[in-house]
């Protein structure tokens, strides 16, 4: 069977394991079914604005063209450092938007990925973000009511901890399972300063994330679409926004939104 569309960020349900879907036009597609099977993957040399849906040469901030980059609120200096974020001082690409995304509660966390890492996001992306990042635990760490408070806690605990993935070690499983989340909330707890401990939870629940991987690759060497517009492999898992398939080659569909792109399967 072929299908012709863009590619987009998966959708994932929290499920044992995460359930992963292609957006098609009108519908979905389940890519959890595809595992074990073989699939051909063409990029027609077509990339539309993930935005405004204009056809665009090159591709910036992972699907956008270069006038929505520079205008659009999803791709703000905020969006990558949420310290930044001015909208609470009324500055900001679009009111409304910052309005529904940045003053809005947010969770700062820490998470098992490739190793233990602290991150921010809206209350409402939660469990998203952490299956987007690959993680396999996650703990919220403080509560905050918009981006950019909770921007500066993680600033502050980034100087005792990592706020970055390795994807490698991601998608090898190379982690330290018997890392205790509890522990380095504690940790965490005593290291950021008095002026943000207030926004700190008592939450201590532990997240546990099990992903649709049938064999983990001990290397991996990544499919760069421009480079290798036309592929074929076996499909043995997904994690974050990756495919894995046979041999150790892994795509990251997320970086390739709005590719146009015909599955075979």
């Amino acid at each position: 069977m072929k299908i012709e569309f863009n590619l987009l960020k998966m959708r994932t349900e929290l499920n044992t394991p995460v359930d992963y879907y292609f957006f098609l036009k009108d519908d979905e597609l389940q890519v959890n079914n595809f595992i074990g099977r073989e699939i051909h993957l063409k990029w027609s040399g077509q990339i539309n604005c993930i935005k405004c849906g204009n056809r665009t040469k090159k591709s910036f901030a992972q699907g956008y063209c270069y006038p929505c980059f520079i205008s659009a609120p999803e791709t703000a200096p905020c969006i990558l450092k949420p310290e930044l974020c001015e909208a609470h001082l009324g500055i900001a690409r679009d009111t409304e938007w910052s309005e529904q995304n940045c003053l809005t509660d947010h969770y700062v966390y820490l998470a098992l990925s490739s190793g233990i890492k602290v991150g921010v996001t809206r209350v409402t992306q939660v469990p998203t973000r952490w299956i987007d990042q690959g993680a396999v635990k996650a703990i919220k760490f403080a509560k905050t009511p918009n981006r950019h408070l909770a921007g500066l806690i993680e600033t502050d605990l980034k100087k005792y901890m990592s706020d970055k993935t390795s994807w490698q070690k991601m998608l090898k499983n190379d982690i330290n399972f018997g890392a205790d989340l509890f522990s380095e909330k504690e940790k965490a707890e005593k290291l950021l300063r008095s002026d943000l401990s207030q926004y700190i939870t008592d939450d201590f629940e532990i997240f546990e994330i099990d992903y649709p991987v049938k064999t983990y690759p001990t290397k991996v060497k990544s499919i760069n679409l421009e480079k290798t517009p036309e592929f074929s492999g076996t499909l043995v898992g997904i994690k974050g926004q990756y495919l894995i398939f046979e041999g150790g080659f892994v795509i990251n569909i997320r970086k390739y939104g709005g590719y146009r792109v015909l599955l075979e399967y």
